[in-house]
């Protein structure tokens, strides 16, 4: 028996034989033409070609997975679209005289790379997107059909990555599984997959290859394992597994409807948190109360230039729509030179420190009251909220204001409608934030903890260098100390806190969140019921108790309190009576 781990994509466990997909390769070789213009023209009929095919697509996978997920096919003839790949593929046929085929690839080639050095793995993830919708113009361009694999019932389908465009043409009848060596679990196939309820595994790597076509396998999605000719004791173990997880599926599903209330009557609001219009099912199925966190910057990420105010109106639109009035909180601008490079000029040695988030919205007013009208227009379709990530000082929120103020007076001069009902929050995630968080509380509405960039700059560990891990202790007691200290000084105003970051979805933290008195929790959708299941177990009728024991609050009386500080073991102080 073989076993390969990868990442959980979608959850579930299939019993099938392998099938190793392997499109065919499209040969693309750098070439000069005699006539320029007669290649542009083979390169616009080509687009025009897989635009109509794309729309094609949209309309019919309306009807099979929904207009929210086919908005994939509508993302794809944007990207067809887009000026600067457009600009790129110009500019090679007429000043270089190559190609139409070499011009389109090596325009997404360089879009692809931009994105694929984003430390954002949603954002490194369209880079799939990218090359699908490269693929399907060079095919029209050098005048090919498209291979379509036949399969047998009971399908496990291998790849080393699937596209967007081929998972959901995937005939479910037939193909039960998919495992791929690569891609990952944000991908816009990963996320066709978990809506078309077939059990996925990406990302393992070159141990999966061709070799293992044919042979009788299990997938456990999981767990995100590959079984390549598993034993009986394996087979028995996952018959089991699926057994136990559909009962869990069904008792969680069951809290669907229901308060996310404590045993002692304490109340938190389970909120979502998403990157695009393709999360917004899981939201609606997960139940959750809200969005926590709508990530702006998946706007930004297909192009080296801002998106306009008419293409962030749709989209903010779009979304509030669809959340019929539960509350949207959206995070304004939040990229930098490692996100994006195309887009902020100068190399930084330590983009997480540099010219980012709202500092670059600063450098770019231009950009950032775009984003602004955008936002405020779309306002009068649902409940808004806008978040301002990367803030130190009050003082920026009164520029914040300011512009805001400019952004009304520029909508009430052309007549076009918005609403003034936004409430206004910001992120912490420095400590710069926390230690102003009495004053800041009085600027805005609300604070949204933003965990992962508080614990970096708190503990000065990056999160992306892997030789830090070690030092990186899980829960600090200064991270939580600090969440504890924003959420006194905004509910000393009468105002209200939520957490977005990874912690709000770590259930042994729920207890501690709650008791500190988090309003909020915003969690990826899957998340939420796992919570709410949780949180209705919890007796949180002495909230100090539980801060003292956890060390998040001192004893009042250190006298009754032995302190046990096994730090090497437990990475953390108790405090016990």
């Amino acid at each position: 028996m073989q076993r390969i781990r990868g990442r959980a994509a979608s959850g579930g466990i299939v019993f099938g034989k392998i099938f190793f997909y392997q499109r065919d390769e499209q040969i693309v070789r750098k070439r000069r033409v005699g006539n320029r213009q007669l290649e542009l023209q083979r390169y616009e009929y080509a687009k025009e070609t897989a635009l109509a095919e794309l729309e094609s697509l949209y309309e019919r996978e309306i009807k099979n997975i929904g207009k929210d997920h086919a908005e994939i096919f509508f993302i794809h003839r944007m990207l067809l679209e887009d000026d600067s790949f457009v600009r790129r593929v110009n500019d090679t046929i007429m000043n270089e005289g190559c190609s139409a085929d070499y011009a389109v690839h090596r325009a997404a080639s360089e879009i692809a790379s931009t994105l694929g050095r984003s430390e954002d793995e949603y954002i490194r993830a369209r880079t799939a997107d990218m090359l699908d919708v490269s693929r399907r113009l060079i095919r029209h361009i050098q005048n090919k059909s498209e291979n379509t694999p036949v399969f047998d019932k009971n399908t496990i389908l291998c790849s080393y990555d699937l596209e967007p465009s081929e998972t959901v043409m995937l005939d479910k009848t037939k193909v039960k599984a998919i495992c791929t060596c690569y891609g990952s679990v944000t991908s816009h196939s990963s996320i066709l997959a978990r809506t078309m309820n077939i059990p996925t595994v990406a990302a393992l790597g070159k141990a999966l290859n061709d070799s293992y076509n044919g042979c009788d396998a299990i997938v456990d999605g999981y767990s995100g394992i590959l079984y390549i000719e598993p034993d009986n004791a394996t087979k028995r173990r996952m018959i089991e597994k699926r057994e136990e997880e559909g009962r869990k599926r069904e008792l969680l599903l069951r809290l669907r409807g229901r308060r996310n209330i404590s045993l002692d009557g304490t109340e938190i609001a389970l909120y979502a948190n998403i990157s695009g219009l393709t999360d917004l099912k899981y939201v609606e199925d997960n139940d959750a109360g809200g969005i926590g966190l709508l990530r702006s910057e998946f706007l930004y990420l297909q192009n080296d230039d801002f998106p306009d105010e008419e293409l962030q109106f749709y989209t903010y639109r779009r979304v509030l729509e669809k959340m019929k009035n539960k509350l949207v909180i959206v995070r304004t601008l939040d990229i930098g030179s490692d996100k994006n490079p195309d887009i902020v000029d100068n190399e930084e040695v330590n983009p997480a420190m540099g010219m980012r988030s709202i500092r670059l919205c600063f450098e770019r007013p231009d950009v950032f009251r775009t984003q602004l009208r955008a936002l405020f227009r779309a306002s009068v379709y649902g409940r808004l909220a806008i978040m301002f990530p990367l803030i130190v000082d009050p003082e920026e929120i009164v520029a914040i204001k300011a512009i805001i103020q400019d952004v009304w007076d520029e909508l009430d001069a052309e007549g076009v409608a918005y609403s003034k009902n936004v409430q206004i929050g910001i992120m912490i995630e420095t400590p710069a934030a926390v230690m102003f968080s009495d004053e800041l509380a009085r600027e805005v509405d609300f604070f949204s903890i933003g965990t992962n960039d508080l614990e970096q700059y708190v503990l000065a560990i990056d999160r992306k260098d892997v030789r830090l891990e070690k030092y990186n202790r899980p829960h600090h007691l200064a991270v939580l100390r600090m969440i504890k200290q924003a959420a006194d000084s905004i509910h000393r105003y009468g105002k209200w806190i939520g957490i977005c970051g990874e912690l709000a979805g770590e259930s042994e933290l729920t207890e501690i969140f709650m008791a500190i008195g988090i309003d909020m929790l915003s969690v990826s959708p899957t998340r939420i019921l796992p919570l709410r299941r949780k949180i209705r177990s919890l007796d949180l009728s002495d909230k100090e108790d539980i801060l003292v024991r956890s060390g998040v609050m001192l004893p009042r009386e250190p006298r009754h309190y032995e302190v046990y500080s096994d730090y090497s073991a437990d990475r953390k102080y108790v405090w016990k009576r």
